[in-house]
């Protein structure tokens, strides 16, 4: 019989480094506080996220109180030679569930990094960190993330004044790998 699950404990863990097949996460620093900024108060890039304040002594402060948390995980994505190409970020746990966001990339990046990195953030908190279910919120307008969270087998659960609400389950993860194995080895964790 296998061990039972306890959903309300489940935790977002943070790891050093999430290594996959062209595709690395590596926790963020606040020496990477420049280039999230470059990300996040760019007009095109930012059109649809929070307001991000381009003072760098807060956003340094934000990433120092990151380092103390122990209820989200933050990465930056970066490919095997090092070089940064976006961010991504794991958060909001409830119960079986867990939300990811923070995900913007640079331009010039192949699509296989949107799919790579989608991939890889799914594998962790699903088959490592074992949450169910993923809750997923999106602006409305921002039709490309919504359709290609829908590739990803993510359906419509509702909507707010200024969001789409979404939701992904671990079936639905593992349909997405299969129907796009060339894009994930076996995920690993070094933490």
């Amino acid at each position: 019989m296998g061990k039972k699950i306890n959903y309300s404990n489940l935790k977002i863990l943070k790891a050093k480094r999430l290594v996959g097949k062209t595709l690395i996460f590596r926790n963020v620093e606040t020496s990477d506080v420049n280039f999230i900024l470059s990300l996040r108060t760019d007009s095109e890039k930012s059109k649809y996220l929070n307001k991000t304040s381009s003072d760098v002594s807060r956003q340094v402060a934000w990433l120092e109180n990151y380092t103390n948390k122990d209820e989200e995980a933050y990465f930056i994505i970066e490919n095997k030679n090092g070089l940064s190409l976006g961010t991504i970020r794991i958060y909001d746990a409830r119960g079986d569930s867990f939300c990811w966001g923070s995900w913007i990339l640079k331009d010039g990046v192949p699509i296989s990094t949107a799919i790579e990195s989608a991939l890889m953030m799914y594998s962790y908190s699903f088959e490592h960190l074992g949450f169910k279910r993923a809750h997923l919120d999106m602006r409305k307008g921002n039709e490309s993330v919504r359709r290609f969270h829908e590739f990803c087998g993510a359906w419509q659960v509702g909507e707010t004044d200024i969001d789409y609400l979404y939701e992904i389950d671990f079936e639905k993860f593992i349909e997405l790998r299969t129907k796009t194995s060339m894009h994930l080895n076996e995920l690993r964790i070094d933490r």
